[in-house]
């Protein structure tokens, strides 16, 4: 079945086809009698605007680029509801690619973007990534742009971020207001921004608490993984025997703390006391339950969509925008892992 044209229904009516349009658009020079004529026969015709040529007439695709390190994630995934349902609710389609940490993919993803002509970009970078050329591309071509969760601080973009640092600071000193005074920290990768506010806010509470900071209680995760969150606590375990504390840089890495402390017959929190960052779903069904930080995932990718939003508005209107940042508030959530 050939799709139903302006022309058709135009001819079928006996009215030039920028009647029809008008029709369609609701104008209020078009009489009440001939818009629901039209309207009617295209029911009946079950027609569909061209949305490529509508595309081509306003420069706009309505459609986005989301780029996450990972899809099956708690915390990601929240982010992409938050933002789905902001663009949703403005009419726009949200394509979703995940770069798996890898510098190389997101750059490939960041092309196709680009030319596919989305109205604009939200991204997390990749472990490997830091404001790379490709991310420079995206302001060259003054692609509307906004970064989240793991960004580069030095490109000139709109961000939604959490304060790190001063949340890391808060979960280690949680832990040293419980009594702790020998505390190992799960560090990320050393390359994504995140990772090292986390490990400086760590530093900087032991530091303000006249607690030495120590190196080799630094254990770096490469991929931030349960398996790695296990394989640390043994080797803390067998290491330091009289830590007390530890602080992980993901929930994911502390519930594997945990599991490989229960395998081990180590009590928690009596022995030692955990906390973990993000507050994602497991962390409230692991025994004991995790202590965390709370970060406000949905809210992120809602707000990254609304600062999308006011730059894609803000070009399209020929009007100046100035990126901005915010920042979201984070909590400690404590529960039986650090009681």
């Amino acid at each position: 079945m050939k799709e139903t044209t302006l022309k058709q229904i135009a001819e079928t009516l006996g009215i030039s086809i920028t009647t029809v349009s008008k029709a369609l658009k609701n104008y209020p020079d078009v009489s009440a009698k001939t818009r629901n004529a039209v309207l009617e026969l295209a029911k009946n015709l079950q027609y569909t605007p061209n949305s490529f040529a509508v595309n081509l007439r306003t420069k706009e695709s309505r459609t986005i680029g989301l780029i996450i390190p990972e899809v099956v994630h708690h915390f990601f995934s929240n982010v992409i509801n938050g933002i789905i349902a902001e663009a949703e609710k403005q009419g726009y389609l949200v394509i979703i690619l995940q770069s798996n940490e890898s510098m190389e993919l997101e750059k490939k993803q960041v092309e196709l973007l680009l030319n596919k002509r989305v109205d604009g970009i939200i991204i997390s970078l990749s472990n490997e990534s830091n404001g790379d050329e490709h991310i420079k591309e995206i302001m060259r071509r003054e692609i509307p742009f906004v970064q989240f969760d793991k960004i580069a601080k030095l490109i000139p973009s709109s961000k939604v971020i959490i304060n790190d640092q001063k949340a890391a600071f808060e979960a280690t000193e949680h832990l040293i207001k419980k009594g702790c005074k020998k505390i190992a920290h799960i560090r990320g990768p050393v390359n994504p921004q995140n990772a090292i506010d986390r490990f400086l806010g760590y530093k900087k509470a032991l530091e303000q608490n006249q607690i030495p900071f120590d190196s080799k209680l630094v254990y770096t995760c490469q991929n931030v993984t349960f398996e790695e969150g296990k394989t640390f606590a043994k080797q803390i375990l067998a290491d330091h025997p009289d830590v007390d504390g530890i602080f992980a840089i993901t929930d994911l890495v502390a519930v594997g703390v945990l599991a490989h402390c229960n395998e081990v017959n180590v009590p928690i929190p009596q022995q030692i006391k955990i906390i973990g960052f993000s507050n994602w779903f497991m962390s409230q069904v692991i025994t004991p339950k995790l202590s965390t930080v709370d970060q406000p995932s949905y809210e992120m990718g809602a707000k990254s969509f609304e600062l999308l939003l006011e730059e894609m508005n803000a070009r399209k209107d020929g009007k100046p925008f100035t990126p901005r940042t915010v920042e979201l508030s984070t909590s400690i959530i404590e529960r039986e892992s650090s009681k």
